[in-house]
């Protein structure tokens, strides 16, 4: 990426705004890379052009990260498509004869129409004659004719059927608790109708009584059921048929009895153990008594056997026309009768002679009922919605009266009327669209009907077949052109799709259950084939419309391009909304066939294509190849993103091959496009904020917004061959460097301004890079990246972090003379006025300075020149403190406070710089020094033995080892030092070895004046001496437990021809000293008990001490540091 390295040479020329700032730096090789810049689409002037055309790649791009939603695609909620419609596929039409025959049959059925009509028929005759005026469209003279003409026909035969289906709750009439009922029924004419006497009890005629009271009805007027044992809730089932003399007064009668037959005593006897209860005691009496008179005195001509349990009186005129199916409560015989109980029965009046011409001529009720049904329906269309797909078949008052006394008259059961409105209405819906919802409906009643009755006649059971394999046809046909009829942005149309399925659904239910089956293959295959035949006719005239093969390699490439985005979004679609309908409903995997017929044309396509445009490449072939490429590998991604799928089973795999001489040369016309457009940027750039809320100028906004197009786009490209992406990565961030052309000198803001474009630029570019990643399987990685790729990111990095220095030095530089001026004041205030009056006017300074800058600089580098400045002020304290030799100590606690309140400042209570970074590097030297300024000389030689007592050695085995015991002896008021051996020590002498003794001393020597120190015997050629000599030492208890009291051991090698050589130190604390420490003082040393301690050489910390000492005149001071630079030569010639 030519832009990433080369914003030193573009974005950061602002870096460079004056002379003081430009670094000498050597002449670098030049470039090898000899290639002209490419000329030809994109020209250099045209950066930003160029750049806006990756935009809109990227934005192509935007919507194609993860798996499509289908809330995002079902953008629209307009009305569906119209779907085509064809007059021919309806019923064929009537010839003139028969029209009048089926208008003969309608008005046949209205003028003599039997039975109750129900709350949503129409009971005016003239109402519905009117109507099926207007269905049929005759005039008043036609009609008037037609209605003579049926009424001097004859009148229609009528007939019940009548269905005993079961009763319940019946009286037990037997002794075990139950009854063995059975039915008698019959009509009853109006003559044999009971007649009420006001002064005779009411009287219910009964099948059962004997001639003295009625005339018996003839024996084929009465019809019985099947006998049911030893039951209350009898379930029989049985269907009867009566014919009807007046269908105004006769009446249907049914009596329900207990059927018993004649035993004799002894057997009813025998019968004792199956009586129930008191009431069945009280009825196996009766049966006994009863069977007596039946065997003594019963004539042939009465029956007392049988006992009555209920009857019903439904006169017909009160059978309702669409029927009845409902429970009826059972009626006593008289008043005096006791029943209980429910009988379920189904009844329905038809014609079974009608005086029609279509009777006549043997057309049946089921052909008459499907002829009026589909004039019916046309008109009902017509007149409601014309143009609408959303009817449902809602029929008006008189049209659904004469449709049910048709159907009724016709003796249609419910499934052969739910199978007529199907084949009716799909048939209708071929020629003029409806609600799919509606003909869904109409399968589930005829699935439903199916269910309980599981037979038609053969003719109407093919018809059905036919009107199944017309739907599916016709449902096929739609499913062709899916893209057409039922778009993936259109919600009303994807749900009309899913009703579209479920209709095939049901018929697909049907196939194994008829005789004569209509469908040559599975619908499920059928549906398969349609969907493949609709996917590759809507490829082809894609394809002929996009890019036709005739065009030239060039012109085709566009398109192609245009084409492979269509594709692109249609898979989209097929997954967020096709594919889950088609599989819910259907079980077909529509995505997937989709998916594999779609990807393996495009991908034969490009292949062609890119053979083809290879030999003629130039910029505009290779930013077309590009663009497809891009398209094609957003596809390839989108089928591995389906959890379970893999992407080298593809025709696109390895299609990358053949585009990479096109993205090669695209890629090196995006390095120097960006070139182009940063260095215009910079040009143009005035160094002032874009907006109230940006911080930074318009060239770091456009070079990080290239940046970002640059990463978004190496990411879309995810070239899959790990060697050729390294190899693109790296063409992609070569480094190409430009003179720098410099700026005038800029003012304090600019400055600002510069610095916020640097940090800007450098996060923009590090995020960049670290996007350029490539597959694995690329050779070398190092910090997570590729080689190549870290150590551009490094090397761009370390650059932009010098620049970024560079100009918080030139920010902070305009500030040292007056930051000078404020600490020379501190230095110069007099001890009278207080310390927070000498620091004050540095404060307010820095808080001015620093309010302006915070306002002008982000966070990051706000904080570079806070360190900057943190640093500036403990350089110019230090200055202060060396100028100024044997003050008083109170201007060196002032400058110590002025270090603690800039401190506080800097922190700014969490918001500035961390404690951590303040407390650390000069402070420290500096805190140091404040506070051994204030210390006396013999505090100052106190705190070096305090120093060394804290120093701990981090090579704890490099100088060796020395072990000792320590002790005080109060009652001889001494000190009892023993050396009792060494280990590891160094070899300071040629043959490898050392002659070491051990040199002992207290200290400071102001505790202990008048003791000397004392030294052990020298053992030659050894790193392991063995000494065990003990040493005493007179001195008090007291000055032992002083700060700083230690033994000092001192270990030197003998030389005989020259100075001794240091070979470490030691030094023990005597407050812990077994015998010095007070009971209450823990962790003392027990009497005998070895240490062994560490040997070290003094450090900076032990030294800064000895400093101080050596810049005080006094003759304690000098003495004291003249002893210790005796110690230093030896150190010095032993290294």
């Amino acid at each position: 990426m030519s832009a990433l390295l080369d914003i030193k040479s573009s974005v950061l020329r602002q870096v460079q705004v004056c002379p003081s700032f430009r670094r000498k730096t050597e002449q670098e090789p030049e470039s090898t890379d000899t290639q002209e810049p490419l000329t030809g689409t994109w020209k250099p002037e045209d950066g930003a052009e160029f750049f806006a055309h990756m935009r809109l790649i990227l934005k192509k791009g935007d919507g194609r990260q993860g798996l499509p939603c289908p809330e995002v695609l079902l953008r629209s909620g307009s009305p569906a498509p119209a779907e085509p419609v064809d007059p021919n596929r309806g019923l064929r039409a009537l010839t003139q004869e028969e029209v009048e025959m089926l208008y003969e049959e309608a008005l046949y059925t209205v003028l003599h129409r039997a039975g109750t009509m129900g709350p949503d028929q129409v009971d005016d005759e003239e109402v519905l004659l009117s109507y099926l005026q207007q269905v049929f469209g005759t005039s008043s003279e036609e009609h008037m004719e037609a209605i003579a003409r049926v009424k001097k026909a004859k009148a229609p035969t009528y007939a019940l059927k009548v269905s005993v289906v079961r009763a319940k709750n019946l009286l037990a009439k037997d002794p075990n608790g139950f009854s063995d009922p059975y039915c008698m029924l019959g009509i009853l004419p109006a003559s044999s109708a009971p007649q009420e006497s006001s002064g005779q009890k009411e009287q219910r005629f009964g099948f059962r009584k004997g001639s003295k009271r009625s005339s018996p009805l003839p024996a084929k007027c009465i019809q019985v059921t099947e006998v049911k044992s030893s039951t209350l809730n009898p379930v029989w089932k049985e269907h009867f048929l009566f014919e009807i003399e007046d269908v105004n007064t006769d009446q249907l009668h049914l009596d329900i009895w207990d059927h018993d037959d004649d035993v004799s005593l002894a057997e009813a006897c025998r019968k004792l153990n199956e009586v129930i209860g008191l009431k069945g005691m009280s009825r196996y009496f009766k049966q006994i008594v009863k069977s007596a008179r039946a065997n003594g005195t019963a004539g042939p001509t009465e029956d007392h056997s049988d006992d009555f349990l209920g009857c019903l009186n439904i006169p017909i005129r009160e059978v309702p026309v669409a029927g009845a199916d409902r429970w009826f409560k059972l009626e006593p015989r008289s008043s005096a009768s006791r029943v209980q109980g429910d009988c379920h029965l189904v009844l329905k009046l038809i014609t079974t002679q009608r005086d029609t011409a279509m009777s006549q001529r043997g057309r049946s009720g089921f052909l008459s009922y499907l002829l009026l049904l589909s004039r019916v329906l046309r008109f009902e269309h017509r007149v409601e919605e014309p143009n609408s797909s959303s009817w449902r078949g809602e029929l008006s008052g008189p049209g659904t009266t004469v449709l049910c006394l048709h159907g009724a008259q016709s003796n249609l059961s419910p499934l052969q009327l739910a199978v007529l409105h199907w084949q009716v209405s799909s048939r209708h819906h071929q020629s003029r669209t409806l609600d799919y919802g509606y003909l869904l409906g109409l399968l589930e009643d005829v699935q439903a009907h199916w269910e309980e009755a599981a037979s038609l006649p053969q003719e109407q059971e093919e018809s059905l077949a036919d009107s199944f394999s017309a739907f599916s046809e016709f449902g096929l046909k739609l499913l062709r052109q899916l893209r057409d009829y039922f778009p993936a942005t259109n919600s009303t149309a994807v749900y009309r799709l899913g009703l579209l399925l479920k209709c095939l659904e049901k018929i697909q239910l049907f196939q194994p259950v008829f005789a004569i089956c209509p469908f040559e293959t599975e619908l499920n295959v059928d549906i398969v084939a349609a969907l493949k035949r609709g996917n590759r006719e809507w490829y082809d005239q894609l394809l002929n419309t996009k890019s036709p093969r005739e065009q030239p390699g060039p012109q085709r490439l566009a398109g192609l391009v245009e084409l492979a985005d269509i594709i692109y979004e249609d898979l989209q679609a097929c997954f967020g909304v096709y594919a889950s309908l088609f599989h819910g409903i259907l079980k077909v995997d529509f995505f997937t066939l989709t998916f594999r017929q779609l990807e393996r044309l495009v991908a034969e396509e490009a292949w062609v294509l890119t053979e083809e445009l290879s030999p003629k490449m130039n910029l505009e072939v290779a930013s077309g190849l590009f663009e497809l490429y891009l398209t094609l590998a957003d596809t390839q991604r989108f089928w591995s993103c389906i959890p379970g799928r893999e992407s080298r089973s593809l025709a696109l795999a390895g299609i990358h091959t053949p585009f990479l001489p096109a993205v090669k040369l695209w890629l090196h016309v995006l390095r120097d496009q960006a070139k182009w457009r940063l260095q215009g940027a910079v040009d143009v750039d005035t160094l002032e904020p874009v907006d109230a809320a940006s911080k930074h100028s318009s060239s770091a906004a456009t070079a990080s917004l290239c940046l970002t197009h640059i990463q978004e786009l190496w990411v879309r490209l995810a070239w899959p061959d790990p060697a050729q992406a390294q190899g693109l990565g790296t063409q992609l961030s070569q480094k190409v460097d430009t003179q720098p052309g410099a700026a005038g000198e800029a003012v304090s803001e600019q400055l600002c301004v510069v610095l916020n474009n640097v940090e800007l630029v450098r996060r923009a570019a590090g995020q960049a890079l670290r996007g350029l990643t490539w597959p694995e399987g690329a050779s070398g990685l190092e910090g997570g990246l590729p080689r190549p790729l870290f150590s551009c990111m490094q090397a761009l990095d370390e650059d932009l972090q010098r620049e970024a220095h560079t100009v918080t030095a030139h920010l902070t530089s305009k500030m040292v003379a007056d930051i000078r001026k404020y600490v020379q004041h501190i230095s110069l205030s007099p001890d009278s006025i207080q310390n927070d009056e000498a620091v004050a006017p540095l404060l307010k300074y820095l808080d001015e300075k620093l309010a302006l800058l915070n306002d002008s600089l982000v966070k990051e580098n706000l904080n570079r020149v806070l360190e900057a400045l943190w640093e500036l002020l403990l350089q110019a304290i230090l200055q202060a403190l060396s100028a100024n030799r044997d003050v008083s100590a109170d201007f060196y606690g002032r400058f110590h406070f002025t270090l603690e309140a800039l401190v506080s400042f800097f922190h700014a209570e969490g918001q500035g710089l961390p404690l951590e970074n303040l407390r650390d590097g000069s402070y420290k030297r500096l805190e140091e020094e404040l506070r051994l300024h204030k210390c006396s000389t013999r505090e100052c030689i106190e705190q070096f033995y305090l120093d060394k007592l804290k120093q701990r050695s981090l090579e704890q085995n490099r100088f060796g080892r020395l072990t000792v015991r320590c002790h005080y002896e109060a009652a001889e008021q001494r000190l009892a030092v023993e050396v009792l051996h060494a280990a590891d020590l160094l070899p300071l002498d040629a043959n490898g070895l050392s002659d070491p003794f051990v040199i002992v001393e207290l200290g400071p020597p102001h505790l202990f004046p008048l003791v000397r120190s004392q030294r052990t015997q020298v053992k030659a050629r050894t790193l392991h001496p063995v000494y065990d000599e003990l040493f005493h030492f007179s001195v008090p208890a007291e000055a032992c437990r002083r700060r700083g009291a230690c033994v000092l051991f001192t270990v030197m090698d003998h030389d005989w021809l020259s100075t001794n050589d240091f070979a470490g130190e030691a030094a023990l604390g005597l407050g812990g000293v077994s015998g010095i420490a007070r009971p209450h003082v823990g962790g003392c040393m027990r009497p005998g008990q070895p240490i062994t301690l560490h040997l070290r050489r003094p450090r900076a910390q032990v030294r800064s001490a000895l400093r101080m000492l050596e810049g005080r005149s006094n003759k304690e001071a000098q003495e004291f540091v003249k002893k210790l630079k005796e110690l230093e030569k030896c150190m010095e010639a032993d290294l």
